[in-house]
């Protein structure tokens, strides 16, 4: 009775730390985390046993054949010999000569017997002294017999079981048979050559497969401790809320590094929504308005004030004609980048290059209230800059003309399914390239519909207004010059 209450109290006491315990233990147990540098050196070893071993099995095979073959001529050669060599010994009955004639050849290596019989099936030679005068026992344990022209030969077992190959052909003498020599080569260096090159193949297998699989761990671990890195490295940069989620279904680093990318997919897209449309020719505000933007709105077209910029080299082909290839894309690689770096300085876009000219956008994708005056800047500066690099010996920087107009343009994504890019089309468009043409080296020539008071920022010269195919009316041209007024 005394015991009764001790035990109660410890059978609840037990009951109760077993059910924390139990609470502690989850129902279903994860997947195992498997590393990489375990599945490399898994999937290494299992490559490489695969592809020795089938290597290994093709070429011994090969091997054996082609060993097989050569002691099937090397017995025809001997059999030719003897044949040769039998007839008149064999028509005389000159047993010494033929017994001679069958020791010769028994003296050459992997010749295991060798012996010629008359007519009648009796033994007349033989390399066994023995079975001289006796008749001929066909051979047991014979395999397949083969044929090749008069030779004919087949593998059989003698009776310490080793492996023969016998050849036969009969011995003629003006088209009559005087009786028939056969050849036993010993193929048993065959299988033994086999054995030990299968053993060293064996051997060679698991050292390649031993130093494959370190090699596997080692740049396992190099590659899954950098991607741990970058997991944590993303963590800590990229912590937004975004509800895109990369699931790679792995139980591994991979896996966890797909989960941190999740938190950058939204950031990571409309970046590359940026570099696809507009690559490296964009300006700050450009950018601003891309990442800003809650959809694609920017993409569509859409009319807009806009100041279009063309310059072009002057007389680019007649001077590439006398030059190298690489010198002409050195010289105009120099102006491009010129050029870019002066647009993007005035918050303008290079729209595109077009064969020797560079077309330059004012006031979209971003709108500019003064994207004409930003334009002339521009231009005054890249004539400035050029004309200072050309003094260093490249005289294309010296011939460059630019034509500005300012007007209404459609701005938006232009193309295919295949290739867009984001362009403008219209009327200013047409006038810039006009007004390019006629702009001589280091000159700058703006036009416009109606006159416009540039005297207050620039100096500018007006010239004859023009008539422009497929416009109404003249258009009023300016010659800008190369300095702002005091």
């Amino acid at each position: 009775m005394f015991l009764y209450p001790v035990a109660k109290h410890y059978y609840g006491y037990m009951k109760t730390l077993f059910d924390k315990i139990r609470g502690t233990i989850p129902e279903e147990f994860p997947s195992p985390r498997i590393p990489i540098w375990f599945q490399l050196s898994v999937a290494t070893m299992l490559v490489l046993a695969l592809s020795i071993g089938i290597l290994s099995y093709v070429i011994m095979e090969r091997q054996k054949d082609n060993l097989y073959n050569h002691s099937i001529e090397l017995g025809m050669v001997s059999l030719n010999y003897i044949a040769d060599n039998a007839k008149v010994p064999l028509l005389t009955k000159d047993t010494l000569a033929l017994n001679t004639l069958i020791n010769n050849i028994a003296s050459v290596d992997s010749h295991f017997y060798a012996f010629i019989i008359d007519q009648e099936g009796t033994i007349k030679a033989h390399t066994d002294h023995a079975k001289i005068d006796k008749r001929f026992k066909p051979f047991e344990k014979v395999e397949k017999n083969y044929r090749n022209g008069t030779v004919t030969y087949f593998n059989h077992t003698v009776h310490n079981n080793t492996p023969v190959l016998n050849l036969s052909m009969p011995i003629m003498f003006q088209s009559k048979r005087l009786g028939e020599v056969h050849v036993g080569l010993s193929l048993s260096f065959i299988q033994s050559l086999f054995i030990d090159e299968r053993a060293f193949l064996a051997y060679s297998t698991l050292i390649i497969i031993f130093l494959g699989m370190f090699m596997a761990v080692i740049f396992g671990l190099r590659f899954s401790r950098p991607i741990s890195q970058l997991v944590r490295a993303t963590s800590e940069i990229t912590r937004g809320n975004y509800d895109i989620k990369v699931n790679l279904n792995r139980n591994d680093e991979l896996g966890t590094l797909g989960e941190a990318f999740s938190n950058m997919a939204t950031e990571l897209f409309r970046q590359s929504m940026m570099r696809k449309s507009f690559g490296r020719y964009v300006g700050p505000e450009v950018l601003d308005m891309i990442m800003k933007s809650s959809g694609q709105s920017w993409l569509k077209g859409r009319k807009n004030e806009a100041s279009i910029l063309f310059a072009d080299i002057r007389g680019f082909t007649a001077y590439s004609e006398g030059k190298e290839p690489e010198e002409v894309v050195e010289k105009l690689n120099e102006f491009f980048s010129i050029a870019t770096e002066v647009i993007l300085e005035h918050r303008g876009y290079v729209d595109k290059f077009v064969g020797d000219s560079v077309l330059a956008v004012f006031g979209v994708p971003v709108s500019q209230h003064d994207h004409l005056e930003r334009s002339i800047q521009a231009a005054i500066e890249l004539q400035k800059k050029l004309a200072q690099a050309g003094n260093n010996g490249n005289s294309l920087l010296h011939s460059i003309g630019i034509g500005i107009a300012s007007g209404v343009v459609v701005a938006g994504n232009i193309g295919s399914q295949i290739k867009m890019e984001y362009t403008v089309i219209g009327d200013s468009v047409n006038v810039a390239s006009y007004l390019n043409s006629i702009a001589g080296p280091g000159e700058i020539i703006i036009g416009s519909n109606e006159k416009i008071a540039l005297y207050d920022s620039f100096a500018a010269d007006p010239l004859e207004p023009q008539k422009i195919k497929g416009r109404e009316g003249l258009v009023n041209i300016y010659r800008i010059t190369n300095q702002h007024k005091n």
